[in-house]
């Protein structure tokens, strides 16, 4: 509201909230760091889990950053700027979400106390953005190269996005199992690697122990055969894979049909019967033993199907089928009368296997799997869906590594040697934009200094001890939260690729940047019916605590 010679005039509407200059920026900074603090604890080979439970009530127990991030019911929106950057690193790289969150945390705690000292919001993001460019140069400059056929060295990699989490105590055998996944779906074009992981089905199936987790050249399709009078395993598969339906279709038109004589209804059950038939028997003499189909199966089909000894399938998902035609080679059919044998794909094995509870269809030895499946088992449902997400945050590292055939040390190694080289490179900038360099540097030093304060060791003594080393020219060395002591990363086989540590630089700065550029925040007041409805339901869950505590 502003006035003119004693008149008010209403700018924005009634109930409008406004924040403007230092308030803005404090109120921002602190629901950032909030959300950094979140995670924070959960960093590291001893970092904690966290349990979140939804407005159903569902549980999910992990220790992943962006599953805690994406899992949290947010309001504040510097807050959701932030969790975004934990999406962005998921997307990109897989694993360093948690690193992410962190350092964007820490940069814009360094960044309030520089605007305590009446530093403008603008020098410290140049400083800043000249500083990120400098550390993932220093970054690019101690990357050491691997070869993408190094298997122990991306076995390594694999390891080090498991450890520390629910699936540790099976570590060597699914960084194992990853390593070869990958390998088995990376495709050379031009000299370079590629891999679409899309192409690694993680199945997921309750029962049996994390150490039960097995690779399948191949894919296992969550259903079962479909009829009890067809063969339940096929050797020498001949694979048909289709996209229509096995069954007479209605017509697109209404049509009506009008039949004066009994015999009339016979003979067109029995034309229904001799499409179905033609069918079957158009899939049966190009040679197939084994069908797959996205659509439906109708019973008279089935029966056909059972009768020529074929093993079927119906309502297969999409994805699967793309990757079961990759898998065999087979090609997606989408008319029947096109089928031909070289359509189809191959296999050794197609077979119902029980697996925990429930039937499953293998289809395995596959000449060139270009598509494979990692059927994850575990004890409970939790532990099923965290070995889950440990598997494809391993599944992303060694794709990065593959591609970019670069690594650096672990355990806070390159942070804490980007920290150092930044601050003996920001004395070159002058100005104020030095000051925001050095806050940068100093930011940096919150890896290291959380992971040690997670495996409860004196985060203070092993910053000192680090620094030492790598003045040493030490440039590996990180913090073992086993020893508690600072070792060479590269020897415990701490490795990480290179592309979790600049993503995560670049993310962490740019969210921050963001941030601190905003010094007036404007929320429209939300309608009164959501606001009354708000009011309801958290008195309504005040009473459901309420009345659980005095029954506790």
């Amino acid at each position: 509201m502003a006035t003119l010679q004693g008149t008010p005039v209403l700018i924005l509407k009634e109930g409008t909230q406004r924040t403007v200059g230092r308030d803005a920026q404090r109120m921002n900074i602190m629901a950032a760091r909030v959300i950094a603090e979140a995670v924070r604890s959960t960093l590291g080979p001893k970092g904690m889990d966290k349990m979140l439970v939804d407005s159903l009530g569902d549980v999910v127990i992990t220790n992943d950053g962006v599953t805690i991030l994406k899992e949290m019911d947010v309001e504040h929106p510097a807050a959701k700027m932030v969790i975004e950057v934990a999406k962005t690193q998921d997307n990109e790289v897989g694993d360093g979400t948690t690193t992410a969150v962190v350092i964007a945390g820490e940069l814009l705690k360094k960044a309030e106390e520089l605007l305590d000292q009446d530093i403008h919001p603008t020098a410290i993001t140049r400083g800043y953005r000249l500083a990120a460019a400098k550390a993932i140069e220093i970054l690019n400059n101690i990357a050491i190269t691997v070869d993408a056929n190094d298997v122990e060295m991306l076995k390594k990699v694999a390891a080090t996005a498991i450890t520390g989490k629910h699936s540790e105590l099976a570590v060597s055998k699914l960084a194992s199992l990853v390593v070869e996944a990958v390998r088995k779906v990376a495709e050379k074009k031009d000299g370079k690697y590629y891999v679409d992981e899309d192409n690694i089905k993680l199945e997921k199936r309750q029962g049996g122990s994390v150490q039960d987790t097995m690779l399948v050249d191949g894919i296992v399709i969550d259903k079962e055969v479909v009829h009890p009078g067809m063969p339940k395993r096929v050797k020498n598969a001949k694979i048909a894979v289709l996209k229509a339906a096995l069954e007479v279709k209605e017509t697109e038109i209404d049509a009506e049909i009008r039949i004066t004589d009994p015999d009339q209804i016979k003979l067109f059950v029995e034309q229904e019967e001799r499409m179905v038939k033609e069918m079957v028997d158009k899939i049966a003499k190009a040679g197939a033993n084994v069908v797959f189909c996205q659509k439906g199966i109708d019973d008279l089909a089935q029966y056909y199907l059972a009768k020529a000894g074929i093993l079927a399938v119906r309502r297969v998902k999409q994805s699967d089928i793309e990757k079961l035609a990759k898998a065999t080679g087979a090609k997606i059919l989408t008319d029947l009368r096109d089928i031909k044998p070289e359509d189809l794909g191959e296999a050794e094995l197609v077979e119902e296997r029980k697996v925990g509870d429930e039937k499953m269809v293998f289809v395995t030895g596959c000449k060139n799997p270009k598509a494979v499946t990692i059927l994850v088992r575990g004890g409970s449902e939790h532990v099923v869906d965290e070995v889950e997400r440990n598997i494809t945050d391993a599944i992303k590292v060694v794709k990065s590594t593959i591609e970019s055939g670069k690594v650096v040390a672990g355990g806070g190694a390159p942070e804490i040697e980007v920290s150092l080289r930044l601050r003996e490179w920001a004395p070159t900038l002058g100005g104020r934009e030095q000051l925001a360099a050095e806050a940068f540097a100093s930011a940096l030093e919150v890896i290291p200094r959380s992971l040690a304060e997670n495996a409860g060791l004196d985060a203070i003594d092993i910053l000192v001890e680090l620094r030492k080393a790598h003045g040493e020219g030490k440039t590996t060395y990180g913090v073992d939260v086993f020893s508690g002591k600072a070792a060479d990363m590269f020897a415990k086989g701490v490795i990480e690729p290179l592309k979790v540590k600049t993503q995560a630089i670049s993310s962490a700065t740019e969210v921050a940047i963001m941030i601190l550029r905003i010094d007036d925040v404007i929320a429209a007041k939300g309608g009164e019916k959501g606001g009354s409805e708000k009011t309801e339901s958290k008195s309504g869950e005040e009473e459901e605590e309420s009345s659980s505590s005095d029954s506790d």
